[in-house]
């Protein structure tokens, strides 16, 4: 028994490394399957205002291969009815598509939403939403993407529309941040909804950038549907004054957030909304240091994103899309497009 204890062990050996080595490669394999170079789609805020053939178009003008994934910015139009029976059919319409899709509730999907008796039911309308399209850890979509929700920390159970996910060195994650001032309501007394969203949006940017960092990505991008007008924000001393920016302004304290956060992250912070543009303007990224910007308005647009490029984000393909140049070094330097 003692002569066969050195083969024993040699074997045991020579197996694990047999496993070792089968582990690897399929661990490349993978990681070739995903690569980092890739593309994805944005569907903006208007998609499903021409009912289910608009967005049954829109899902199919954008899936191609070639598309890690798509996000679809809102489920309805602000004149289509907030019912269960519409969120049911928009959900088996996006379950048909082809690639993997991240569904972005908008401010027309909940906040605009009223009873019978004329009175606001956004609440009750958002957590059925968060029933019908958040309710598994991926993406939907025939080909399923694994996604990380808000809703795995206890704390923040509710906030299930929130998620993060990634393709190669780039983090993607979707923040609630609706469109017309981010539900923020002037009448008193009425902003709790506001307020505990804040908090948990708060708690998810902190551990976004915190991965960011933590795993040396190369970029974050956030999805919403409001524009938190980043730009917009007062630097030196005119940001020490409390004039500075209107009291009423639902993306006031996130923006600075964000801002702040980009500040001590190395790569890029691309924000991605729908936010209004100019009639014939075509989509574009607008760079100050290392925060872009892109709004997408109703349009579907998509992005080539290749870390190993001098230029990591071009918005190449889509309705009006534009191809544009921004070299990373370039950008960092001199805070322009």
């Amino acid at each position: 028994m003692r002569k066969r204890r050195p083969f024993v062990r040699l074997s045991a050996l020579l197996g694990a490394a047999l496993l070792a080595a089968g582990a690897f490669a399929a661990g490349d394999g993978k990681q070739d399957d995903h690569g980092s170079a890739h593309r994805f789609a944005i569907i903006g805020h208007g998609a499903a205002d021409g009912g289910d053939k608009r967005l049954k178009e829109a899902l199919g003008d954008n899936d191609g291969k070639d598309v890690a994934f798509l996000v679809l910015t809102g489920i309805k139009g602000a004149a289509e009815p907030c019912s269960d029976k519409l969120y049911q059919q928009r959900r088996e319409l996006v379950d048909a598509a082809r690639r993997p899709v991240v569904v972005l509730p908008a401010g027309s999907d909940w906040t605009e939403c009223r009873n019978s008796a004329g009175r606001t039911n956004a609440i009750e309308r958002l957590n059925r939403i968060r029933e019908l399209y958040y309710g598994e850890p991926s993406a939907l979509g025939a080909h399923k993407l694994s996604l990380t929700r808000l809703s795995t920390s206890p704390r923040f159970r509710s906030y299930a529309e929130n998620a993060h996910w990634s393709v190669g060195k780039v983090l993607y994650a979707t923040v609630n941040m609706p469109a017309d001032n981010n539900h923020y309501l002037t009448a008193a007394g009425r902003n709790s909804e506001y307020e505990d969203r804040l908090v948990a949006n708060r708690f998810w940017l902190n551990r976004l950038f915190t991965i960011a960092r933590r795993d040396k990505l190369e970029a974050l991008v956030l999805f919403s549907e409001g524009d938190l007008k980043a730009f917009s924000q007062p630097t030196g001393l005119r940001a020490l004054l409390r004039s500075a920016l209107p009291e009423n302004d639902g993306f006031a304290e996130t923006r600075r957030q964000v801002l702040t956060l980009a500040q001590k992250f190395r790569g890029k912070v691309l924000l991605v909304d729908s936010g209004r543009i100019a009639k014939g303007v075509k989509p574009a990224i607008e760079w100050q240091g290392n925060v872009g910007h892109l709004s997408v308005g109703a349009q579907a647009v998509e992005v080539a994103v290749d870390p190993a490029n001098r230029v990591l984000f071009k918005v190449d393909k889509g309705t009006g899309g534009k191809k544009e140049d921004h070299p990373k070094a370039e950008s960092q330097k001199t805070g322009k497009k």
